[in-house]
């Protein structure tokens, strides 16, 4: 067993947790509310601008030009293949991109910046690769099951297509690599900061399911 696949079967309860929640339900169904899913893209809008800037960060503190140029083309990809989906959301539902960052948006982004420049690039790597697995697994879920005309459709061929199957791919070997050139101690904190993520992932869609703001 691979040390990426040890994470995944350490966070198979939050995966579970993810498949079974009310958002994923109902996109997968068609029946999400579309204020849900605007919440939701407007958000995410927000969190891929911190997170093309974690990986940015990965990719300065590299030691490896390969590595270098990984990171470069993951925070490239974060920011041009991505931004055209919610384009199209925006547009469609006419709504404006938010400004401010609901609970989870702000410490999810908050805690992969914070990983990805006071930790290793081996812990920073395992903090960003949730982003990239759980949606790739949630969009194939959701593909093998959606009906033809889901208005989500877009979304969900953009996370079960192709190319960023390969993405994720490679997020995987990079960070089996750092594995296995990680102390155990290391590998202990590669896990703590995968979980982290996972969890936070969950929150992220529980946050536009229950229109989760701040009080004050």
């Amino acid at each position: 067993m691979t040390f990426t696949e040890q994470l995944w079967q350490d966070i198979s309860p939050i995966y579970s947790s993810v498949l079974t929640h009310g958002f994923v339900d109902e996109l997968m169904a068609g029946s999400l509310p579309t204020a849900m899913f605007q919440s939701y893209i407007q958000q995410d809008a927000l969190y891929l601008a911190d997170f093309s800037r974690a990986l940015n960060q990965l990719a300065a503190r590299a030691t490896s030009p390969d590595d270098m140029l990984q990171f470069t083309q993951f925070a490239q990809n974060a920011i041009l293949v991505e931004r055209a989906l919610h384009e199209t959301y925006f547009s469609l539902y006419a709504i404006q991109p938010e400004t401010v960052k609901m609970p989870t948006c702000f410490a999810y982004t908050n805690y992969l910046l914070a990983t990805t420049s006071l930790q290793s690039v081996a812990i920073g790597a395992a903090a960003v690769l949730p982003c990239f697995w759980i949606y790739r697994q949630v969009g194939k879920h959701i593909y093998e099951r959606a009906i033809p005309d889901n208005p989500y459709r877009a979304w969900i061929d953009t996370y079960a297509g192709d190319a960023f199957d390969q993405s994720v791919n490679q997020m995987l070997r990079l960070t089996d690599q750092f594995a296995e050139l990680a102390s155990p101690s290391e590998q202990i904190q590669m896990q703590e900061a995968f979980r982290m993520s996972s969890r936070l992932e969950w929150h992220f869609w529980n946050d536009a399911y229950t229109q989760n703001r701040w009080l004050v």
